[in-house]
């Protein structure tokens, strides 16, 4: 048997970052399974995977020699330890359309999903009387001051102990500093065939250029606008003399479809992001 840990590393890049982080674990025993890492305009980021034998495995040193690592580094070092056999909890952002919520809050009810709903986090106070529905924890959360907002709901996440975030038509885009925490972790639902039509009016967009098949597209969310690596997509035909709300309302269907099937097939732990592109192993 192995224990398994997810570390991040958050901090203004310097030198030697990613040496100390890995001598470290290498003196704790730990074996490194995976590690990312990126620089944005001067900020670093890392996600590493590491394992360890059981017997080899000790919390306290582990938790308290990253703690000094930070401290001397000057940067966020936070680790997940999943436990073996625990259902993952997932937390789900809303703003005000409620189908893919709906969709997400019906499977996990009828235990068709491998994990549980244990947050619903939203931008409009309204959607409270829908996560009541389903026995969901809502938490209104105004997100005009982004950075007050985010970092009130990465704290959410960590009290929750939330694995990964499913954005339900979350109409709100997140920072760098909030993607990073949780990257590979965020998944997205938009109203296009990705790469196309970025941005919030993707319907209207596709509408006006007259398109003749339009569809979404689940993926994985990263610090780019829709460009995130693609898990799942859906696509519909626009016939001849279909309106723009025809188009939004099928679309909004086969959204709330495409956001189901990514979630089912992220909890199948089979799906690996390389160079940006998702895989099946």
């Amino acid at each position: 048997m192995k224990q398994f840990a997810t570390i991040t590393v958050i901090g203004r890049d310097k030198t030697g970052v990613i040496a100390r982080v890995t001598n470290f674990l290498f003196e704790q025993y730990a074996n490194i399974e995976a590690l990312e890492e990126q620089v944005t305009r001067g900020q670093f980021s890392m996600t590493l995977q590491a394992s360890w034998p059981k017997k080899n495995f000790d919390d306290d040193a582990l938790r308290a020699g990253l703690d000094r690592l930070a401290t001397q580094l000057g940067m966020e070092i936070k680790a997940r330890f999943p436990e073996t056999g625990r259902r993952q909890r997932f937390a789900i952002f809303v703003t005000k359309e409620p189908r893919c919520f709906e969709a997400i809050a019906q499977a996990a009810a009828k235990k068709s999903l491998k994990a549980d709903p244990a947050l619903v986090v939203g931008n409009h106070a309204s959607f409270a009387p829908l996560a009541k529905k389903y026995r969901l924890p809502f938490v209104y959360l105004p997100w005009e001051n982004r950075a007050g907002a985010e970092l009130k709901a990465l704290k959410l996440l960590e009290d929750h102990e939330i694995d990964f975030v499913v954005l339900a038509r979350f109409m709100k885009i997140l920072s760098p500093n909030f993607v990073w925490r949780h990257k590979n972790k965020i998944i997205n639902i938009h109203p296009s065939l990705l790469p196309s039509f970025p941005g919030p009016q993707a319907y209207r967009q596709a509408y006006e250029r007259g398109v003749k098949v339009a569809g979404c597209t689940a993926h994985f969310v990263n610090m780019h606008l829709d460009d995130g690596p693609i898990i799942a997509q859906g696509s519909f035909q626009i016939r001849p003399g279909m309106t723009l709300p025809q188009i939004v309302e099928t679309g909004q269907k086969l959204e709330a479809e495409v956001l189901l099937k990514a979630v089912k097939s992220y909890l199948t732990n089979r799906l690996d992001v390389y160079w940006g592109t998702v895989n099946q192993v």
